[in-house]
C-alpha cells in the first residue's frame, strides 16, 4: 500500500475510541502494516485513525516534536506510542486501558 496525502483514511466512529495517529513515509513495509492493522481495528470500533504522511507540514511538526529513529511513528491521544513494528500486544494493553481509565 502506498498511502498519499489525498488517499490517507480517517476513519472515525461515534464511539470514545482512542484516537491513534501513524506518520507514514514512502516504501515503509512497517508503514503498511500498521496502517493495515490499525484500520483493521478501526472498523471494529477500537480507535480512530489517522494517517500523516511524514513530507506533510503535519508529518514535519509530529516528527519534530517526537524525533522517532525510523518510522512509522504512532501516537495514541497525541501521546507517543511507538516507532517501528507495531507490536499488537502493546496495542492491546494500552486499548485496553484507555477503555478501563
Amino acid at each position: 500500500m502506498n498511502f498519499s496525502p489525498q488517499t490517507a483514511p480517517v476513519v472515525t466512529s461515534d464511539l470514545a475510541a482512542p484516537e491513534v495517529t501513524v506518520v507514514v513515509t514512502t516504501a515503509c513495509h512497517l508503514c503498511e502494516d500498521a496502517v493495515t492493522e490499525l484500520i483493521r481495528r478501526s472498523t471494529l470500533g477500537q480507535v480512530d485513525v489517522e494517517v500523516v504522511q511524514a513530507e506533510s507540514e503535519r508529518g514535519r511538526t509530529l516528527l519534530s516534536a517526537h524525533r522517532p529513529t525510523m518510522f512509522p511513528l504512532v501516537l495514541v491521544d497525541g501521546r507517543y506510542f511507538s516507532v517501528g513494528r507495531l507490536s499488537r500486544r502493546k496495542l492491546d494493553k494500552a486499548l485496553s486501558v484507555e477503555r478501563v481509565g
